[in-house]
């Protein structure tokens, strides 16, 4: 394995790593970004609920 390191320079291989790593989260976030489900910045309207009115029955009250 050490001679891997030999072929590449270090430095420059993790600084090329870690540019790939960060566009790629960058993507991943945009893309999630882009949908309605998981948008965190505007979240989706609530959906309504009919008005539905609860009443105990006769014999409980």
């Amino acid at each position: 394995m050490w001679r891997v390191w030999l072929i590449f320079d270090p430095r420059r291989t993790l600084v090329a790593l870690f540019t790939f790593l960060f566009v790629l989260a960058l993507l991943i976030h945009f893309i999630l970004l882009s949908t309605e489900r998981y948008n965190w910045l505007q979240p989706a309207p609530a959906a309504q609920t009919s008005a539905v009115e609860i009443t105990q029955p006769e014999h409980l009250a």
